[in-house]
Parts: C-alpha cells; sequence; structure tokens
C-alpha cells in the first residue's frame, strides 16, 4: 500500500460532510454516531464498523495531542469509498503518519497508548498526514486522513509506511 496526500490523488467526492468538534473528551462518540447516520443515509453500512474505529482513533488523537476543536470530515468516494480526515491546531505529524519513522513498531504490552494510529494504518486501505500552513483565520496545525472500501472493511488492509 502507498501512502499519499489527498493532493497527489484524483478524489472527485459524491458526498462530503464536514463536522466541528469541540476539545471534549466525548467528541470521538460524537463523531462515531454522526457517522453512523451519514453511513446510513448514504447506504453504506457494510463500513461502518470500520469506520467508526478510523474516526474514533484520529478523534481521540485530535483531543489528546492538541488544544481546541477539531474537525471531521467525511467524503464519498468513488465505488463505495469513505475518506476520513481529521483537522486539529497541533502541527506535529505522529509517526506512523509522518512517513519518517520507518516500519511499524510494536507498541510495548505494558505501553498506556501509542497504539491507535497503527490500527488506523492497519484497517484502513490509505493513509496519510501532513501539515497545513495557516489559512485566513490563523488555523495552521495538520490533517491526518484515510480511507476505507468495502472490500477492506473486515479488516484486512495492509500495513506499509
Amino acid at each position: 500500500m502507498v501512502t499519499v496526500s489527498p493532493s497527489e490523488c484524483e478524489v472527485s467526492p459524491t458526498w462530503a460532510y464536514t463536522l466541528q468538534l469541540p476539545h471534549d473528551p466525548r467528541a470521538a462518540r460524537i463523531a462515531r454516531v454522526t457517522l453512523r447516520a451519514v453511513l446510513a443515509g448514504h447506504g453504506m453500512c457494510q463500513l461502518q464498523d470500520s469506520a467508526e474505529l478510523l474516526a474514533s482513533e484520529l478523534v481521540t488523537n485530535a483531543y489528546r495531542y492538541a488544544t481546541g476543536p477539531a474537525t471531521l470530515s467525511l467524503c464519498g468516494l468513488a465505488r463505495g469509498r469513505l475518506r476520513l480526515s481529521v483537522w486539529d491546531a497541533n502541527p506535529h505529524i505522529p509517526p506512523p503518519f509522518d512517513k519518517r519513522s520507518g516500519p511499524l513498531c510494536k507498541v510495548p504490552v505494558e505501553a498506556d497508548g501509542g497504539r491507535g494510529l497503527l490500527l488506523v494504518c492497519h484497517y484502513a486501505d490509505a493513509w496519510g498526514g501532513y501539515p497545513l500552513g495557516d489559512d485566513l483565520f490563523g488555523r495552521g496545525g495538520k490533517l491526518l486522513w484515510c480511507e476505507v472500501g468495502v472490500s477492506s472493511a473486515g479488516g484486512s488492509g495492509a500495513v506499509a509506511a
């Protein structure tokens, strides 16, 4: 699997939603509930389990490592694919999304964290991240994204760095 940024691939969303999330520990749950409703509304319930895991991990990462709000974007792509992306104000791109950290490493059993983004890389068909420069509103930060489709919804996505 190759990781690329959304600007490097052709993305023609058939639909798109954006959810603004406050810096709140309940944000991941709100993201999952919204995601469920969107997928049901577009007849994509077969992606629900994988997509909920992916959204939950990305939103939780934003809550834990950034101060301030986050934004979850959902885009329906051709052939039953879904792109999820999460923006937050912290410009640091964490491994393995930074593409400089080498092969994915196992997290020590006794570690309290560090598994969330590895799960995203495992369950997603494609993933990536990139820093954002300041826009008109002074929002820099980063965007982490991933894609999942019907063929990978069972969790058989390949892992690559």
